[in-house]
């Protein structure tokens, strides 16, 4: 059975969405079958994986919504071992949807939809990797009820665990009350200048706030990840011999180790 792991973040710009795409692609390299969820309604990973709406008919708003079966919206990409569930602007409107369906069926449950509908495609895969949009919304709980872990990417900047307290409450409220088997993976450190000293201060901050729980892999602040999304590509086929590749491809294998999946 595939493991699911979501990484989550309600703050933008911490790398979260490169860091999903990347993370799979990485995996899928290491010999992982991997299914890469874009359960965002800006659709950047599905973009970055080289897709466009016109390449798909159905995606994660209709699975979510069962409007279509899973196994339907999987579309495999260029890369090794790696298929993605895209997503599409369609995915703004889920909350008002939900709403429509608890009034029609009050047996209806919004949190657990994601969860249900991965359940005919786990086995297909090693590692489903969600990429959540930066909230906490019901597209975000649905991947935390979904999820055996989290990951959480944190850039390596000021205010960096802004936010993080409430991110660790709603993490503790799915444990307690949807989800008992959700644990975090990991911390994930990102976009680290390594020419400022406010990097390495944060770094010692995290450190001391998360302890075990931090990767030892850290991702650089590298214009190539920034330059890899727009080409419709994960670093390690844009740019296979980068400081970035190496990175997720070191990620990668850090998430294989602690899962024991060697």
């Amino acid at each position: 059975m595939a493991r699911v792991i979501s990484l989550v973040n309600q703050k933008g710009g911490v790398g979260k969405t490169t860091s999903s795409i990347n993370l799979a692609a990485a995996l899928g390299q290491l010999g992982k079958k991997t299914l890469l969820i874009d359960m965002d309604p800006q659709s950047n990973a599905t973009t970055g994986c080289g897709l466009n709406s016109s390449d798909f008919e159905d995606d994660i708003y209709e699975v979510i919504t069962g409007l279509c079966k899973t196994e339907k919206a999987i579309y495999k990409t260029k890369f090794k071992n790696l298929s993605i569930i895209p997503s599409t602007l369609n995915l703004a409107g889920i909350d008002v949807e939900f709403v429509k369906k608890m009034f029609a069926d009050n047996t209806f449950q919004r949190n657990n939809q994601l969860r249900d509908a991965l359940e005919s495609v786990k086995e297909k895969y090693d590692y489903i990797i969600i990429d959540c949009q930066p909230s906490l919304g019901l597209c975000t709980m649905n991947a935390l009820v979904a999820s055996d872990a989290v990951i959480i990417p944190v850039q390596c900047e000021f205010y960096a665990l802004e936010g993080i307290t409430q991110l660790l409450n709603s993490i503790i409220m799915v444990q307690n009350s949807m989800n008992p088997e959700l644990r975090i993976e990991g911390v994930l450190l990102t976009m680290l200048d390594g020419r400022t000293n406010i990097g390495l201060e944060v770094i010692e901050e995290i450190r001391k706030y998360f302890k075990d729980k931090v990767f030892n892999t850290i991702i650089p602040r590298l214009v190539r990840l920034v330059e890899a999304p727009s080409h419709g590509k994960p670093i390690n086929e844009y740019d296979p011999e980068s400081r970035g590749a190496e990175a997720y491809h070191n990620l990668a294998k850090e998430v294989i180790e602690r899962d024991g999946c060697e």
